[in-house]
């Protein structure tokens, strides 16, 4: 029996009920992209500590030291899925967060959903923005800054249109950053 090791690979853990197609599609993405393996953690709990009642989201500097702790302390880095609103007191909401140059992030799927925004369920749109936020958080903690290349996963996204916009690829300056930073943090 093999043992897993955790230090060359991503850990997904999903927060809460999340469906494993969207667990395996992040994780696809993240090997075909970045090169690194990707194992799923099992569900955690809701973070009910980090639930603001009067804006009825949950405060996303809450969530990441709380997912340091239920994942395996010596992942590569660590991105948790949720389908919970999420903010950080200085905006209204969110669409992922990530201890920059750290190992945690967390992305919230509540917005990325095209239903959010009084539109038909659309799939395709919706694993889209799914994949190019993991991408970008993963991208945060391992360094990387916002990109001005509009096509870069690495461009800002205030907006859902700005996610839309983008492409699924680091452009090839966050792409080598990414690489270096990569094999820094193996070595």
């Amino acid at each position: 029996m093999s043992r897993i090791n955790y230090s060359d690979c991503v850990t997904i853990c999903p927060i809460g009920f999340v469906e494993e197609d969207i667990l395996t599609c992040i994780a696809h993405c993240i090997d075909t992209q970045c090169g690194t393996g990707c194992i799923i953690a099992d569900t955690a709990q809701c973070p009910y500590h980090a639930y603001n009642r009067e804006r009825d989201q949950y405060n996303s500097k809450l969530i990441l030291p709380y997912l340091l702790k239920c994942c395996p302390h010596e992942a590569l880095r660590i991105i948790g899925v949720t389908y919970l609103d999420l903010y950080v007191p200085i905006f209204k909401y969110i669409f992922g967060l990530a201890q920059m140059g750290g190992k945690c992030s967390v992305i919230s799927l509540f917005r990325l959903r095209p239903q959010f925004y009084d539109l038909p369920p659309d799939p395709g749109l919706f694993m889209s923005r799914v994949k190019k936020t993991a991408l970008h958080e993963l991208g945060h903690c391992f360094g990387l800054t916002h990109c001005r290349d509009r096509r870069c996963v690495m461009y800002s996204s205030s907006l859902i249109k700005d996610t839309d916009r983008k492409g699924f690829a680091f452009c090839p300056t966050c792409r080598d950053l990414f690489q270096w930073h990569l094999k820094t943090s193996s070595l």
